[in-house]
């Protein structure tokens, strides 16, 4: 898919929050690892696997340079070191090219960044070990992707519309598994609240979406405003979090609800409309039988797929976006009439 269709597909499915395209199907540099883990300490590659060599002479002077750097931009608020490159991010310099060709204004638009769970744990040491694992250079996973996402808010603010900043963690699906027992849930909170603290601290308004089940407490204690979650098919695994759920929402966060499907080919061909709409009616009067308001809960939350689109073929993704907005603009209607 080329920027213009994909921005093009957004701008008509999605214009009340448009979002810039990523599109790993086309160039593995926009893969979510490739794209945000560049500028990490003593990164290498071998046969297009990522790695960190902190074994290497060079590893602690690189780490060394790091730290000035981060500790300049965090002072200067100097984040150019930390810009994303037209190579690994076509999308995001075709959104902010074309978001003045909008024909209404939207009430928010919005970015991604991979967090720092995910990027942690795809990427290894020399050692063969997941980087999140150490203290040191997790650390740096976390400082790095601070100072990108604070560039990425800023270029995006300059459009004059309100940001949302996404953290992408599907790895926290396995937290809890065997490969990360060691991980503490302490460790993953607090890499996550500096992550969003920064992207707050640059005016924009945090999300983080999990594709799958996790520790949905955990991501609850972080800080975050917003919180993305695969309706569709893990549901009921979040609302088993019944006081979180109450606070959360008490608190004025939102709930960006993932009730059309995008993993099953057959699942996007099956559902329509109506039937999403059905479901996502049930799931919420599930919540509201916790006793949480169902005003404040729909005010309080948005449509969306329950993943990304880039495995799809183009006629697969555009059902899940017609049906996205076809959702969004029913439940929208009912309300308004009820």
């Amino acid at each position: 898919m080329d920027d213009d269709k994909g921005f093009n597909l957004v701008a008509r499915y999605s214009p009340a929050i448009p979002n810039w395209s990523q599109m790993p199907g086309s160039n593995k540099r926009e893969g979510m690892v490739a794209q945000f883990a560049p500028g990490l300490p003593g990164l290498k590659k071998n046969q297009n696997v990522l790695y960190v060599d902190n074994t290497d002479v060079e590893f602690q002077e690189e780490m060394l340079g790091f730290y000035e750097a981060y500790l300049d931009a965090a002072s200067l608020d100097g984040t150019a070191g930390y810009a994303l490159s037209p190579e690994i991010a076509r999308g995001f310099f075709a959104f902010l090219d074309r978001l003045d060709r909008l024909s209404d204004p939207p009430m928010a638009i919005k970015g991604q960044i991979t967090g720092p769970f995910t990027l942690g744990t795809a990427v290894k040491d020399a050692s063969g070990s997941a980087i999140f694992h150490d203290e040191t250079l997790r650390d740096m996973v976390v400082k790095l992707l601070a100072m990108k996402a604070r560039w990425q808010v800023q270029q995006l603010s300059q459009k004059g519309f309100p940001v949302i900043l996404l953290v992408d963690e599907p790895a926290l699906a396995g937290y809890g598994t065997s490969e990360f027992i060691s991980i503490s849930r302490e460790v993953v909170i607090e890499a996550l609240s500096e992550l969003f603290g920064e992207i707050q601290n640059a005016g924009a308004l945090a999300g983080v979406h999990v594709c799958a089940n996790t520790d949905w407490s955990m991501l609850m204690a972080s800080g975050v405003d917003i919180i993305s979650f695969d309706a569709y098919t893990y549901f009921d695994r979040l609302a088993l979090y019944q006081d979180e759920i109450a606070r959360f929402i008490d608190a004025g966060k939102w709930l960006v609800w993932g009730i059309v499907p995008t993993l099953q080919a057959a699942d996007i061909v099956k559902e329509t409309v109506t039937s999403l709409s059905r479901q996502f009616r049930r799931k919420l009067e599930s919540l509201v039988a916790l006793g949480i308001d169902q005003t404040v809960i729909l005010r309080q939350s948005l449509i969306s797929p329950s993943c990304g689109v880039g495995t799809l073929d183009i006629a697969l993704a555009e059902k899940v976006m017609q049906l996205t907005k076809g959702v969004s603009d029913k439940v929208r209607r009912e309300e308004k009439y009820a």
